[in-house]
């Protein structure tokens, strides 16, 4: 774990000198990095397939990925809410004002925890629901008796949305207005995709078109592959020497 936190910060490093990236402490280094990468990808559009750059393999080593094939997923909408306890600790009550209001239904699952100990998860499923003129009241009934000494409780209701063509939330990259993943032809050679979303889960997102069922996308480590992809993309290998219009 260590080492891999290691390779990565090395990475990272690298990028910054790179990109010419401002960092000037540990904890700004990421920061700065974030934040630039993004002015980046703003600024730039995405390259044609055919004119796609491998990362080299050398470097793809010194990168930990995660690798997974694109397929059925289940997505899941969390909606959350702030809920106060009843005196017998067993009842939460909630006032629902998000537009996803509507997707509530009673027996749906429902994680609740004070907001300052998030560790202390209890269980509970939604047993009312009404509809007022300002918000959507629910009533989600805990799944044993609460022992903390806490009043309040950030209610996080679980909607099934049903299974779809999906990819990670973690390997999409947001550039100028267009959404981009990259697809492992084999190890060490990445490509980006261009991508239509649906439906937006907490974890996963609907793929409607750009990548296909059983394409190996890069999950975790994207955001190195498209800083590599993009050094690769400028002439003269810096941000700085040229930008795409």
């Amino acid at each position: 774990m260590i080492s891999g936190m290691k390779t990565a910060l090395r990475l990272t490093f690298v990028l910054v000198v790179a990109l010419g990236w401002d960092a000037p402490s540990p904890y700004g280094l990421q920061v700065g990095a974030t934040a630039s990468a993004q002015g980046m990808r703003d600024r730039t559009r995405i390259t044609n397939r055919d004119d796609a750059a491998a990362v080299a393999e050398t470097q793809a080593a010194e990168i930990t990925l995660t690798v997974a094939p694109i397929g059925q997923q289940l997505l899941q909408t969390w909606i959350r809410t702030a809920g106060v306890i009843d005196e017998a600790r067993k009842t939460l009550t909630g006032c629902v004002v998000d537009a996803d209001a509507a997707l509530i239904r009673t027996g749906q699952r429902v994680r609740a925890f004070p907001p300052d100990s998030k560790s202390s998860i209890y269980q509970a499923r939604v047993t009312s629901v009404a509809t007022r003129s300002d918000c959507v009241v629910v009533a989600a009934t805990l799944s044993g008796p609460a022992y903390t000494d806490a009043t309040r409780y950030v209610m996080e209701i679980i909607v099934d949305r049903g299974q779809h063509l999906a990819v990670a939330n973690a390997a999409i990259i947001e550039r100028a207005g267009k959404q981009v993943v990259y697809e492992q032809i084999h190890p060490g050679h990445y490509e980006p995709h261009e991508i239509h979303t649906g439906l937006k889960g907490e974890t996963y997102t609907e793929v409607v078109s750009g990548i296909a069922e059983g394409d190996e996308i890069i999950t975790i480590g994207s955001f190195f592959i498209d800083a590599d992809y993009r050094l690769k993309m400028t002439p003269g290998g810096g941000i700085d020497a040229h930008q795409h219009h």
